[in-house]
């Protein structure tokens, strides 16, 4: 069982950053693989970026590559989504997920656990 608590969401200006962090419960964190989220509303919940459960690989959405940058802190049970270049388009709900299975925690469907989320707000 993992218990995931998102926080560092805000409003912020276009081309402006955010770093976004997720602590996890847990003795296993270390064993899963991690990954952000989003939410915008009236839209589905879609990838943003993943992290293997050492960190040795990566894997973003399209929309994400070259601004957004996922890392982890095993020793902290905690995740991050550094966030730079921002831009109204992204503004929406963030949420921290997490799974054993890499290629699983990579969908919305496939995922275990979910953290409430925290909201992001890109102003013009």
């Amino acid at each position: 069982q993992v218990q995931l608590v998102e926080s560092g969401g805000g409003l912020v200006q276009a081309g402006g950053s955010l770093r976004l962090s997720c602590a996890a419960s847990g003795r296993t964190f270390n064993s899963y693989a991690l990954a952000w989220f989003r939410q915008a509303p009236g839209k589905e919940r879609e990838f943003v970026a993943a992290i293997t459960w050492n960190g040795g690989s990566t894997y973003y959405a399209d929309s994400a590559k070259g601004r957004f940058t996922i890392s982890r802190d095993n020793a902290k049970n905690t995740v991050y989504l550094q966030m730079d270049s921002l831009r109204p388009e992204d503004t929406a709900v963030y949420y921290c997920a997490a799974d054993r299975s890499w290629k699983d925690v990579r969908t919305p469907r496939g995922t275990d656990y979910w953290g409430q989320g925290t909201q992001v707000a890109v102003s013009s």
